[in-house]
């Protein structure tokens, strides 16, 4: 193989060559002609109804690399990733109701400023030393509420005495409300409870709707114009999933604030919904040390709500591995005839192997009474009383026996009143929504000012946090070693051998068509050349013969490898276009608003921009694990493959020592189409074209089509110790080919 010292000539985008633009199939196939890839990218988007299966580590030293990139992965897709700029909590605890042996209190304050998480605090009546208290503190405990009807206010007034009967439930209170029932019984058994609204139910009144959807009102483009599910939203990361998740941070923040909780013993239980809140809350939050996530758990069905998807959740994860993140802490669970009916044969089997492998077996226990529907009623909470009655130290004997409580009114348990009037006027709908997301992108934009390196020693965090970042939107890391070749065409003239063939990952499911030129006198050197449109017939003139600045190369002794990225060259049936969209999926029937959100496409699937850079790691990765190993490898990224080319530079590093590209001038910001085939979720809030720029440092790299280089470049590369590594190249496009032959042979 080969990787040129030699430094491309990049053409820009006036003087990009008719050449550039050919789609036609100049030089060999790789295919048979009318054959396409066998390639598991043509399948079917993968949507929530798929099958989710975990495979536990082998060692806690993998497990270790694993959980720090679910977690990242995770706090990405919520948009949290960095955190958001913590504000003052400003809580507002008042009108305490005396129940006895407890007392409930009505809640609000400000996760974000402005925006508030409303609830209701359970506490035990006194405050002597008595069921495992240790120095007075007690165990705090977080119960987010699932979609019942009106949340934390649900009240079924329809009694099913069967339901008494059968064990379900014991008492009419605890079956007209088995949210309240669990909050009760935990308080009497000497914890300190939160139970919290979800966005848009109970007290929650700032959103109307608990899922508005796409509206095309909420799409403007203009900072504090767009809402929630607008195309800039997802740019930046800003999903309503993420608020729930900071919120239930946020909640973390509140109840640890309370000098009573004890914060060794802060635990969290929910159910359906409220189990992926628990789940999600558990994976990135640290001081949450026990959980018991009910009737969610499954390889099967995810969680179908807008709150429970995001852009790039479940790429490769799932609601197991998800669970599997509260290890080593206790996590228990619990299983119904619903889609967690398999818990015990799909899915606890592997989270028994996964704490076993780190030495707590007896952390993780699912529990299973699939002779019931979905549900958390009273023999399922008899195994969470249990389970945090082992696991908090509650030491209280006949733990899991409910009593009888009084049902309180959605009038007794609000936190608006008179003296703290509900938000109104611009406070709620569409003007604060706005207003809130405006808030969170100047946010962002702070904070990735803030990022720019200042001393070396800010190189790591930027690379950490926006680097970090990109890995997730990205999805993939550099790997060697596996990839096979499959060699197809053949045929030499006295000078170069032309070998057409395929690039298989035979553990991804993915094939690339490539070709190689090969010099016979090869001086270990390769430049591998993406052309966004053309792919790899971008390299040939329209008689079969190499383009002029691919000849020079091989003049030099390097080898050219040129690739077709996915959907383009041979990807394409006959007579179809390279393509410029992506398929988006919505669930259900999608004819809702809310079952147009994006997030339940790139929530399971890579973008296309995504996919195509996994191509081009494809061909980094087959050079250099060839036999015939090169010593440099370059990278080329042209008509539209310039962004492409250096989103695979910032992702490998040093397996590439020089990058020419010419980026056009492209901004992911500037993608309004969610289903374009540059539309890339987050990748604005993460820095967007100039944050690939800066992750290329100290890499050396000629680029054009920019106008400028922004702060975050100059920075890195300045304080890498590399800073004649870059070149930005904008002069007259009659000088661009010396001008760039002249950088490449310095």
């Amino acid at each position: 193989m080969m990787r040129c010292h030699f430094r491309l000539f990049v053409l820009s985008l006036s003087l990009s060559l008719l050449c550039f633009t050919v789609v036609s199939a100049a030089g060999p196939r790789a295919y048979p002609e009318g054959e396409l890839p066998k390639d598991v990218r043509y399948a079917e988007p993968k949507n929530l109804d798929g099958y989710f299966p975990f495979k536990p580590s082998e060692t806690p030293a993998q497990w270790a690399v694993r959980e720090e990139f679910v977690h990242r992965q995770i706090r990405v897709s919520q948009g949290l990733w960095p955190m958001p700029t913590r504000t003052p909590l400003n809580a507002v605890v008042h009108g305490k109701i005396d129940c006895g042996d407890y007392t409930i209190e009505k809640v609000y304050f400000e996760s974000y400023p402005g925006h508030y998480v409303t609830g209701n605090l359970y506490r035990p009546a006194g405050a002597s030393l008595k069921n495992g208290e240790k120095d007075g503190k007690r165990p705090g405990i977080l119960c987010p509420h699932g979609h019942w009807p009106n949340g934390r206010f649900y009240d079924d007034r329809q009694l099913n005495v069967k339901e008494i009967t059968n064990k379900s439930e014991r008492w009419v209170s605890a079956y007209r409300s088995p949210l309240q029932a669990r909050c009760v019984h935990l308080a009497r058994l000497g914890c300190v409870v939160f139970h919290y609204d979800m966005i848009g139910y109970a007290d929650s009144v700032q959103f109307t709707q608990h899922r508005p959807g796409v509206r095309k009102h909420m799409n403007e483009t203009e900072v504090g114009k767009w809402g929630y599910f607008s195309p800039m939203a997802e740019l930046y990361g800003q999903n309503m999933m993420g608020l729930q998740t900071y919120n239930s941070v946020a909640a973390t923040d509140f109840i640890l604030s309370l000098p009573e909780v004890d914060a060794q013993r802060v635990a969290c239980t929910g159910a359906s919904g409220g189990g992926t809140q628990t789940m999600i809350l558990t994976a990135i939050e640290g001081r949450i040390k026990v959980s018991f996530p009910a009737v969610m758990v499954s390889t099967a069905m995810q969680g179908g709500c807008t709150c429970e998807n995001a852009n790039y959740l479940r790429l490769n994860s799932g609601n197991i591995e998800f669970a599997a993140m509260a290890a080593p802490r206790p996590t228990g669970i619990s299983a119904a005839d619903d889609w967690t009916k398999e818990m015990m044969t799909k899915g606890y089997p592997e989270l028994q192997q996964h704490f076993k492998m780190l030495g707590v077996p007896d952390h993780v226990q699912c529990t299973a009474y699939t002779q019931f529907g979905h549900n958390y009623n009273y023999m399922s909470r008899q195994v969470m009383y249990r389970w945090f009655n082992k696991h908090l130290n509650l030491n209280v004997g006949g733990a899991d026996q409910e009593r009888d409580f009084d049902f309180k009114s959605e009038r007794e348990l609000s936190v608006w009143d008179e003296s703290h009037p509900k938000p109104s006027g611009n406070n709620i709908g569409d003007t604060y929504e706005r207003g809130l997301l405006k808030w969170m992108t100047q946010d962002r934009q702070k904070q990735l000012a803030d990022l720019e390196p200042k001393k070396p020693v800010d190189l790591l965090s930027y690379r950490y946090l926006v680097g970090g970042g990109w890995d997730v939107l990205i999805g993939r890391q550099p790997r060697l070693k596996q990839i096979e070749w499959e060699l197809t065409k053949k045929k030499a003239d006295a000078k170069v051998i032309e070998m057409a063939g395929i690039l298989r990952d035979r553990e991804k499911g993915e094939e690339v068509p490539a070709v190689f030129l090969y010099p016979k006198e090869w001086n270990k050197q390769v430049v591998i050349w993406i052309d966004g449109k053309a792919g790899k017939s971008g390299i040939y003139q329209g008689d079969g013969t190499p383009i002029p600045e691919v000849q020079s190369i091989l003049d030099k002794g390097a080898s050219v490898c040129a690739i077709d990225l996915f959907k383009t060259g041979e990807y394409l049936k006959a007579g179809e276009e390279p393509a410029t969209s992506q398929k988006l999926i919505g669930y259900s029937k999608g004819d809702q608003p809310w079952q147009q959100f994006v997030g339940y496409t790139y929530g399971y699937n890579h973008s296309m921009f995504a996919r195509r850079v996994h191509d081009v790691m494809t061909a980094i990765a087959l050079v250099h694990s060839h036999e015939r190993t090169p010593d440099a490898v370059d990278l080329v990224g042209v008509n539209g493959g310039g962004v492409i080319a250096l989103a695979a530079r910032a992702q490998v590093g040093a397996l590439v020592r020089r990058c020419a590209v010419d980026t056009e001038g492209f901004r992911f910001v500037k993608v309004t189409e969610p289903d374009d085939a540059m539309f890339v979720p987050g990748a604005v809030g993460l820095g967007d074209v100039p944050a690939l720029i800066a992750l290329s440092a100290p890499g050396e790299l000629w680029i054009t089509g920019e106008a400028k280089l922004e702060n975050a470049a100059t920075k890195a590369y300045d304080l890498s110790g590399k800073k004649d590594a870059v070149t930005l190249w904008k002069g007259d496009a009659a000088k661009l080919v010396p001008a760039a032959a002249a950088w490449l042979l310095r």
